[in-house]
C-alpha cells in the first residue's frame, strides 16, 4: 500500500517556472518578488503593512521588539502551541505566563484573565490547527487589561472570525510558511502583518541589521531577511490559498461524516469562526494504539503537541503551575493526514482504517 503522508505540499510546473524566473532575475534578497508578495499578502489579510522574515519565530521576536517588550514584562500565552511561540517571548527577555486551553484547543480567555498581573504587557493568542481563537474574548481581555494583542497565525492562513481574516485584529499578526502550512513557500519563512506604521518600520529595520539605508545602522538588528525565490513561490500559493482551504474544509467534512458515531472526539468548528484545517486532530484515550494501527497500514499520523510548552525543560525556571485541560488533551490528541494535496480517496482510506480499528 502506498504511504499516505501527514501532509503533501503541491509542486507543479507553475511553481517551478516561478522559481526559475526568480533565479533569472538575479535579485535574490528583499527584491521585487518580496515586495510584491508583501503587498499581496497585506491586501489579502486586510492589513496596511506586511514585513517578510525568514521564519514566523523571527517574526514574533521582531514584533515583540517593535512593541518595546523588555525584561520583567509578562506575556499571556497558551501552553498548547508550538514551542517557537514561547521561544520568541523568551528571546525578547519577557516572561511567558502559560494559559490553559479551552474545548477548541485554543487559549482559554477566562484562565488568561485570572493570570494577569500588573506586569502583564500583552497577550499572544494562537489560532491553532487552523481554528481561530475566540477573538472577541481575546480582544476584550486585552482591552480590559490595557495591553496589546499579538496574533500567532502560523497555522491559520485564511482563517476568519466573523468574516474578517485572522491577523487583522491585534496590533500585529505573524504567519509561518513552513512546508506543511496552508500557505507554504517550500521552506522556512514568515511574515508580520500590521496597521501600525511604527511597528512596521522598526521590524523592517531590525530584520536587516537595524539599517535605515545601506550604510547607516540606527540600532542593533540581525539578519532575518527573506528571499525572492521563496517569495515567488509564495505569490503562486497565495493566489490558490482560498481554493486550497476550501479543499481542506471539504476533506475535513468527509472525515466528519466517515468517522461519526465512533468513540472518537472529532474537531469542532467554533461559532463565528472559519476553520481552515491546517491539521485534523482527533481525540481518544487509545491514541497510541490507534497511531500504531495506522502506521502498520502505511498511514502517517502526528501529535501536535505531546509535551505542552509549560512542561518543557527549557522553561522550568518559570515554575509554571499545572494546566489540567492542556495536560489531559495532550495524552489523547492524534493528527490524521490532511492537506490541499490529499485526495478524497486517501481520506476515505484513512477513515476506513480508523473504523476498522474501532471494530466498526
Amino acid at each position: 500500500m502506498t504511504q499516505i503522508p501527514l501532509s503533501r505540499p503541491p509542486v507543479d510546473d507553475e511553481i517551478k517556472q516561478a522559481v526559475l524566473a526568480a533565479i533569472d532575475s538575479r535579485q535574490y534578497i528583499l527584491g521585487p518578488q518580496c515586495r510584491e508578495f508583501e503587498a499581496e499578502l497585506a491586501r489579502y489579510v486586510g492589513a496596511k503593512h506586511c514585513i517578510l522574515s525568514n521564519s514566523a519565530t523571527a517574526g514574533l521576536w521582531l514584533t515583540l521588539r517593535g512593541l518595546g517588550v523588555k525584561a520583567g514584562d509578562e506575556i499571556l500565552v497558551p501552553s498548547h502551541t508550538a514551542f517557537p511561540t514561547i521561544e520568541a517571548i523568551c528571546f525578547a527577555e519577557a516572561t511567558p505566563v502559560f494559559v490553559d486551553a479551552d474545548e477548541f484547543y485554543t487559549m482559554d480567555a477566562h484562565d488568561a484573565a485570572a493570570k494577569a498581573t500588573p506586569r502583564t504587557v500583552g497577550v499572544v493568542p494562537v489560532h491553532l490547527y487552523g481554528q481561530p481563537v475566540d477573538v472577541d474574548a481575546a480582544r476584550g481581555l486585552a482591552s480590559r487589561l490595557g495591553v496589546w494583542m499579538l496574533e500567532d497565525c502560523a497555522q491559520a492562513h485564511g482563517a476568519a472570525w466573523k468574516d474578517q481574516k485572522v491577523g487583522s485584529f491585534g496590533r500585529a499578526g505573524v504567519f509561518s510558511f513552513y512546508p506543511s502550512k496552508n500557505l507554504t513557500v517550500m521552506g522556512d519563512g514568515g511574515a508580520i502583518v500590521t496597521n501600525d506604521d511604527e511597528i512596521a518600520a522598526r521590524c523592517r529595520r531590525l530584520r536587516d541589521h537595524g539599517r535605515t539605508n545601506k550604510d547607516i545602522h540606527e540600532e542593533v538588528g540581525f539578519n532575518l531577511r527573506f528571499n525572492d525565490i521563496q517569495a515567488a513561490i509564495g505569490r503562486v500559493m497565495l493566489r490558490r490559498l482560498d481554493a486550497m482551504n476550501d479543499h481542506r474544509r471539504a476533506l475535513a467534512a468527509r472525515y466528519d461524516r466517515a468517522l461519526a458515531g465512533l468513540p472518537l472526539g472529532l474537531p469542532e468548528e467554533r461559532p463565528h469562526g472559519r476553520h481552515v484545517y491546517h491539521l485534523y486532530v482527533v481525540r481518544t484515550p487509545r491514541r497510541n494504539e490507534l497511531a500504531a494501527f495506522l502506521k502498520a497500514r502505511n498511514i502517517q499520523t502526528g501529535i501536535h503537541y505531546p509535551v505542552p510548552s509549560h512542561r518543557q525543560p527549557a522553561v522550568e525556571k518559570f515554575a509554571p503551575p499545572p494546566l489540567p485541560t492542556t495536560e489531559r488533551l495532550v495524552d489523547e490528541i492524534l493528527t490524521l493526514p490532511i492537506s490541499a494535496g490529499h485526495t478524497e480517496a486517501e481520506i476515505d482510506a484513512v477513515a476506513k482504517a480508523v473504523r476498522e480499528f474501532f471494530g466498526a
